[in-house]
């Protein structure tokens, strides 16, 4: 993991905006021409794909992008064929966006942790909305907008590190690095 450039809670609204539009978009265009829970599980997955991106690309990490999301296309695609039920669907993709973003934004378990927490509490409110109003587009928002909050999570929770006992060593290896500063410009 390399230091990630922290997006704001404001661009990640921004993508849920986007993303809750073209997945409710994609809903009435297939929506016609498929069943509606293929449509649903299309959708599902699309937007998975498009989350992952994003949180790919907003890392900033260049390493195993690629084999990433290769394994994330691989896990899709036997959720797809294997067709658990719908909850069952849709944990498996909130599970592989949650896996990709604790991969690339955190580096201890703690965040990860706290990060599975809101993913889960995202995919709540995102059933609470689909129960209460019966639209798919503002269950897609509602899950986004949980998820755009994920930057306030910290990249690692380090201990506190003691006080030194005493400055002196400090101050003599700074000195000693003065020193030889001042002996290679010398030579």
């Amino acid at each position: 993991m390399s230091a990630r450039p922290r997006s704001s809670v404001g661009h990640g609204l921004g993508a849920a905006l986007v993303l809750s539009i073209a997945g409710a978009g994609l809903l009435a265009i297939l929506g016609p021409w498929t069943r509606p829970e293929a449509a649903l599980r299309a959708v599902i997955a699309l937007l998975g794909l498009a989350y992952v991106l994003y949180t790919i690309g907003q890392s900033g990490e260049r390493v195993g992008r690629i084999t990433t999301t290769a394994c994330w296309l691989a896990a899709a695609i036997a959720t797809w064929l294997l067709a658990p039920p719908l909850v069952g669907y849709v944990l498996v993709h909130v599970g592989l966006v949650w896996l990709v973003r604790a991969l690339y934004h955190y580096a201890g378990v703690l965040p990860s942790v706290a990060d599975l927490a809101l993913s889960l509490l995202g995919a709540a409110f995102a059933a609470w909305a689909a129960h209460r109003s019966g639209s798919a587009g503002l269950a897609l928002w509602c899950f986004f907008l949980v998820q755009a909050f994920h930057v306030l999570i910290p990249a690692a929770l380090e201990p506190r590190s003691a006080p030194p006992l005493n400055d002196s060593s400090d101050a003599f290896a700074r000195a000693h690095r003065a020193a030889e500063a001042a002996a290679r410009r010398l030579s």
